[in-house]
């Protein structure tokens, strides 16, 4: 059985190593001249950044799911992030997270001394809720609506609370809006919005105390070139770049090929792995839907002549008003002038990133997706962000600048990304779950998707789940049909 894997990103490298590992004959086939998508670096000088996602949550899973496609455990060497993360309040308020619940009591004692009974709670619930969320959600897919309508779902899905907002559920822990906001601000990890996400993304600020927050020795674009290796070797993958395909050609509801430049090349089955609001560009006859994307990003790369051993890997510092940020992210789509900012310096645990005694460091401001705003040429906006920035927690930054480049949500349109968001489809409550497109998003016989606008959704290792559900699924309906030849 041939199959195309129309996209190289992280979903469509995994789940060629699942399909390769159950016998298929996979052909991926990718549009730029590497694979990886957004799993890249930017490269200059000696320098090397993460240019999309930097930190690892669920790391066991991680593991387990390249494990099972065939990566060896010593191929990929994780680093607890210890602190977890600090956050900035405008009032000058600094809270960090630990990896570990003494310490982080110990944290909530110094800086919020009346809410450790909250966090307590916080804890034990999200164990029940989190047990829920993967047992039930994240490891099974919905391509029949049945299959999640059923009573126990229905009851499980209620106890995930969503029809409440994760900042609402935080209200039920804590009392001050300020570590409301600390247990909150984790939905835009998959470019939700805090205050209307479902609160069933309340797992991810859950995971990160029990799970940890990770980093991927050598930056998670490193992970790019382990899985090609792992590809290469195998005799049943051909992976073909700078190919484009131009249409997935079907005829009465079957996937039969796609065609790209070299023209037509008849294939069994074929996975979309682009960005999924994407594929009606190229199976035009699908009954098209209205989408809402997930938030952009302004990213900000620099090469430093200097590492900041002071202070945390991962930062966050919050501007005027957060509710007001990401009102003018997700509602009224308009700049922010004082907005939230996250940093990202991985030269304070991995000298393998720039030459000698040097550095890089990475910065996500979130901002509207979907916008002709013209980020890159507002030189005072981002004028303002790196005098903050150098107040705050990197003395004389600029001095220590050796280059910067800019990433807006322009680029990443261009680069096929829906309206430019960076992580998909938005988790709005009709975009999660069995409302999400699933991994065989339509009627049509052997076509199907993957990657972080599919179910189970954003995150690396939540796109990895995806590609062990689709494999799976295809090797489910390829021996349906076998037994009903």
């Amino acid at each position: 059985m041939k199959i195309a894997m129309v996209g190289g990103g992280v979903g469509g490298l995994m789940g060629a190593l699942y399909l390769s590992n159950m016998g298929f004959d996979v052909t991926i086939l990718e549009k730029e001249k590497k694979l990886g998508g957004r799993l890249t670096f930017v490269e200059r000088d000696g320098f090397k950044v993460d240019q999309g996602p930097t930190i690892v949550l669920l790391p066991e899973m991680f593991q387990e799911l390249l494990q099972q496609a065939g990566i060896q455990a010593e191929d990929i060497e994780l680093l607890l992030c210890d602190p977890l993360y600090s956050i900035r309040f405008p009032d000058g308020t600094v809270y960090t997270k630990y990896p570990d619940i003494d310490r982080q009591l110990q944290e909530i004692e110094n800086v919020f001394p009346t809410e450790k009974e909250g966090f307590l709670r916080f804890i034990s619930e999200g164990r029940e809720r989190f047990k829920i969320g993967k047992s039930s959600f994240l490891e099974h897919s919905f391509v029949k609506k049945a299959d999640f309508w059923t009573a126990g779902n229905i009851k499980k899905l209620l106890k995930l609370k969503p029809h409440q907002s994760v900042n609402k559920l935080m209200s039920n822990y804590f009392r001050d809006e300020r570590l409301q906001l600390a247990y909150s601000l984790q939905s835009l990890y998959i470019g939700g919005d805090p205050f209307r996400a479902p609160a069933m993304y309340a797992l991810v600020p859950f995971s990160e105390h029990e799970h940890g927050v990770y980093y991927l020795k050598g930056g998670y674009g490193s992970l790019i070139p382990v899985l090609e290796k792992e590809l290469r070797a195998r005799n049943n993958v051909t992976i073909k770049t700078e190919s484009s395909v131009q249409q997935i050609v079907t005829e009465n509801q079957q996937a039969k090929g796609i065609e790209t430049a070299e023209g037509f090349e008849a294939f069994d089955a074929i996975v979309y792995n682009g960005d999924f609001p994407g594929i009606e560009k190229i199976v035009p006859a699908q009954k098209k839907r209205k989408y809402t994307a997930s938030s952009g990003c302004v990213l900000l790369y620099f090469g430093l002549n200097k590492v900041y051993e002071e202070g945390n890997v991962h930062q966050f510092f919050m501007g005027d008003s957060y509710e007001d940020h990401m009102d003018d992210v997700f509602v009224k789509k308009q700049k922010t002038e004082n907005p939230a900012i996250y940093t990202f310096h991985p030269s304070k645990i991995d000298d393998s990133l720039a030459p000698e005694g040097k550095g890089v460091l990475y910065v996500l401001v979130p901002v509207p997706s979907g916008t002709d705003i013209d980020w890159a040429n507002d030189s005072v906006w981002i004028d303002k962000i790196i005098d903050r920035m150098e107040k705050l927690a990197f003395p004389n930054f600029r001095e220590a600048v050796e280059w910067m480049e800019i990433r807006t949500p322009k680029e990443a349109e261009a680069f096929g990304l829906f309206k430019g968001g960076s992580f998909g489809i938005g988790p709005t409550l009709f975009q999660s779950g069995v409302f999400r497109p699933q991994v065989k998003p339509f009627k049509t016989d052997h076509l199907y998707a993957v990657g972080a606008s599919v179910h189970p959704g954003g995150g690396i290792p939540i796109v990895m789940q995806g590609a062990k559900l689709l494999a799976e699924q295809i090797q489910s309906d390829f021996a349906k049909e076998r037994g009903n030849a």
